[in-house]
């Protein structure tokens, strides 16, 4: 039997990639409260968004789909991730 994990990237940890892998401080809250604005609203650039996505592959150990570090808002990227990582595509 094998168990299968439900990974999950929460705006929480969206917030802690985006200081840690990109320099960009923002409050988790904020990113929340406007997940529908663009990236770039926070001071995000497409390498910053790159970094995320290679640390996720990392943490998760696969790959993720090449459409991840062309999403424009938030709520894509979360949206687009974590159908990924419950399918493990």
């Amino acid at each position: 039997m094998t168990d299968q994990v439900d990974y999950q990237v929460t705006v929480e940890e969206l917030a802690t990639l985006m200081k840690r892998t990109a320099g960009v401080h923002v409050d988790p809250v904020t990113l929340q409260q406007q997940a529908d604005d663009g990236f770039d609203t926070f001071g995000l650039d497409s390498l910053g968004l790159l970094g995320i996505v290679a640390e996720l592959e990392k943490r998760y150990g696969l790959g993720l789909p090449e459409q991840a570090e062309r999403c424009k808002t938030p709520a894509d990227f979360l949206a687009l991730i974590n159908g990924a990582l419950k399918t493990g595509v």
